[in-house]
């Protein structure tokens, strides 16, 4: 029930629950007075046994005439550490100037970003000129009602035993309604209904609120959105707490420790308040506990650190009301904790209805959870609410092991449904860029054990993404970690970890470790000819990428007959026309050029180009290097005129279609300036990138992968 202001009614009784004695009249009809000191001191009640209440001589004063006496302050300590926040105590320096009736200030932002400290800090500090200052907790009706009876209590202390709690709340309220000047600060409001009336009603003063919610105060005059500290505060906050007693002492690691705690002032406190009870714990030995035992380090402060003022109990009371609220909004909380922190596209929130998603991230940007970004679709999570979220504490109701599990595999799911049919097409890159950040904090926060078929597919096809975009290094991280996963649950002979293998053995020749490659491709090929058969479309993708890792090891002597054999195969099985047939032709195209056979390479060169053409369009990722491979076979029988003309347009088409940055642009952009060369003109128009393609110039690997 919210609590409003109404004068109260009042009712017949013999004694008072607060030990004020009353008079009792007796008889039908009876009055009672006590006239005692000479002056009426209470309310006569007519009718049937009625009661008259002694009210002390205060009582009787208008509120409107009580002063407010000297030390009505009730100001809590303002921090003695207090550091930054420059702009935002000048924004609340700003609303002096506004004119009229009550200012009304708001301050919100997470729990644990220093809401408190900075009202605290400015009503103790800046040149507001406002008198009483009295310091309200907000949290429930209960406690702003109790928070103005103090302030009667304090304004008339001969009040407190003659009136209820609710009758000296409301002789504030009316205090406040006819008095100027005064400042209340109204902490932690969880409701705005909670202090409607009073803000109403008041109008003479400052209202300095602080709270969690983000949207709900669009009467304030002055909105303050709190943010974390700069890096450079809160290293300053964090070296002034632990050198307090110990000057001098080894803050090795202490840059890295205020990063990993995101920079909120809470989390810094509780740390520096750590390492200051414990002087030979070092601030890389905390972030090692940090790592090792989270729950316990987000659950426990110094031995002065009070509960409720640690990180884990500080969100505990959000997260409470927000699952009372809506119990999934929590569970998707627990689900962006997986992700990176920031642009989180609205596709990894699951799979609740758009509404029932919709209100979820409200409430949860409602209460500084998560912080919305409109023009992008896009939500951001403080680092260290994923941190703490997605640590599991089986003495925690919102963090238990199972709900952390769930979590985790749901955040799989998410990625897995939301990527591309395909990573090798140019207009699904945007999509694949997006999700990458969030993939790469997937796997950094998980250990393998935990990793499912699906975490398998998603690094899996992360991987292939990476290798195709020129990051084999990158993609190595990811396949190799695929690999064992599908091995350890699947087992060596299934389709899917004999693609995993083959996939990673692409990444290695791609950077450049052929030996590792030509080991696993080998490997993989007898594996996949005894398991899937000689003409599993599969099987034959593993032979032509032996062969490739043969040709660019210089072994064109078994090259070339893996290639012939290949390419009769895919014609056997997939067609002519088949994608991976016209790969398959390019390829044993460019080891005949690489043998001299250059009469061959050309025709299949050209033949293939036309069919890609044809079946592709000229515009395909495909279609444009088997231009620039036919380009680079006419530079080799010294057709240098037709071969810059290709080399020309293909270039152009790759940073059309690729970018500039695409590895395959990089090879056009190179073997365009090699034919300039060729053809004595040192002054071509575009410089020489030593960069190579991934798959080695002019030759495909087809990756193998599960559907």
């Amino acid at each position: 029930m919210k609590w409003s202001f109404r004068k109260r009614t009042a009712k017949p009784r013999a004694h008072r629950p607060d030990g004020v004695p009353g008079m009792e009249a007796s008889g039908t009809r009876s009055v009672a007075i006590d006239t005692g000191g000479g002056a009426l001191l209470g309310s006569v009640l007519t009718g049937d046994s009625a009661t008259a209440i002694q009210l002390p001589p205060e009582a009787f004063v208008p509120p409107a005439h009580v002063p407010a006496p000297p030390g009505v302050d009730n100001l809590p300590a303002r921090p003695a550490l207090f550091v930054g926040r420059a702009r935002e105590l000048e924004r609340l320096d700003a609303a002096l100037a506004s004119q009229g009736q009550a200012v009304v200030q708001a301050v919100h932002g997470l729990g644990g970003i220093g809401k408190s400290a900075l009202a605290a800090h400015w009503a103790a500090t800046r040149p507001h000129g406002h008198t009483p200052i009295r310091w309200i907790t907000a949290d429930s009706p209960a406690a702003v009602q109790q928070g103005l009876a103090d302030l009667a209590t304090a304004l008339q202390p001969a009040l407190a035993r003659a009136l209820t709690a609710e009758e000296l709340a409301e002789r504030a309220a009316q205090w406040l309604a006819t008095h100027t000047g005064w400042l209340i600060v109204l902490d932690n409001v969880n409701d705005p209904a909670d202090i409607a009336a009073l803000t109403a009603r008041a109008r003479g003063g400052r209202f300095l609120i602080t709270s969690r919610l983000a949207t709900a105060w669009t009467h304030a005059t002055t909105v303050v959105r709190l943010d974390i500290l700069t890096p450079a505060e809160s290293l300053a906050l964090f070296t002034r707490i632990t050198t307090a007693q110990h000057p001098g002492r080894d803050l090795d690691g202490a840059t890295e420790l205020c990063e990993e705690l995101g920079h909120l002032p809470l989390a810094i406190e509780q740390a520096a308040a750590y390492l200051a009870q414990n002087p030979l714990t070092t601030p890389r030995a905390y972030l090692h506990f940090l790592a090792r035992h989270p729950a316990d380090m987000y659950r426990h402060g110094a031995a002065t650190t009070p509960t409720e003022h640690t990180i884990a109990r500080t969100w505990n009371i959000t997260l409470d009301r927000i699952t009372t609220l809506q119990p999934h909004a929590a569970d998707l909380l627990r689900t962006l904790a997986w992700y990176a922190p920031d642009h989180i596209p609205t596709t990894l929130t699951g799979p609740a209805d758009p509404p029932t998603r919709d209100a979820a991230l409200g409430l949860l940007a409602a209460y500084s959870m998560i912080t919305p970004d409109a023009p992008t679709g896009t939500v951001a999570v403080h680092r260290l609410v994923q941190a703490l979220t997605r640590t599991p504490d089986p003495d925690d109701p919102h963090r238990t092991p199972e709900l952390v599990d769930q979590a985790r595999q749901q955040a799989t799911t998410n990625l897995h449904t939301a990527f591309p049919d395909t990573w090798s097409t140019p207009a699904t890159w945007p999509t694949w860029r997006t999700l990458l950040p969030h993939i790469d904090a997937l796997a950094d926060h998980t250990t393998p054990d935990t990793d499912t078929p699906t975490t398998a597919h998603v690094l899996n096809r992360t991987g292939l993404f990476l290798d195709d975009q020129g990051q084999p290094a990158h993609a190595i991280r990811h396949l190799q970690r695929a690999l064992t996963d599908r091995t350890r649950v699947l087992g060596e002979d299934h389709p899917d970890t004999l693609s995993s293998r083959n996939n990673l053995a692409g990444a290695y020749d791609s950077v450049g470790d052929l030996g590792r490659a030509i080991e696993l491709y080998e490997r993989t090929l007898t594996d996949m000819v005894r398991v899937l058969g000689e003409d599993h479309p599969v099987t034959l993708s593993s032979r032509n990428n032996l062969a490739v890792a043969y040709r660019v090891a210089g072994d064109v002597g078994r090259a070339v007959p893996l290639f012939e054999q290949t390419l009769t195969g895919t014609v056997r099985v997939l067609g002519e026309d088949h994608p991976d047939t016209l790969i398959s032709r390019n390829n044993l195209a460019y080891a005949y050029k690489s043998v001299g056979d250059l009469g061959r390479a050309i025709e299949l060169y050209e033949r293939t180009l036309t069919d890609m053409v044809r079946v592709l369009g000229e515009d395909h990722p495909s279609t444009l290097t088997s231009r620039n491979n036919l380009a680079g076979a006419y530079q080799a029988a010294g057709d240098l005129g037709r071969a810059i003309e290709l080399y020309e347009r293909t270039l152009t088409d790759m940073v059309r279609v690729l970018g500039e940055d695409h590895p395959s642009t990089l090879t056009s952009r190179n073997n365009l300036a090699a034919a300039y060369q060729a053809a004595g003109m040192w002054g071509g128009r575009f410089r020489c990138s030593s960069r190579r393609s991934p798959t080695g110039c002019g030759c495909w690997v087809r990756t193998t992968h599960p559907p």
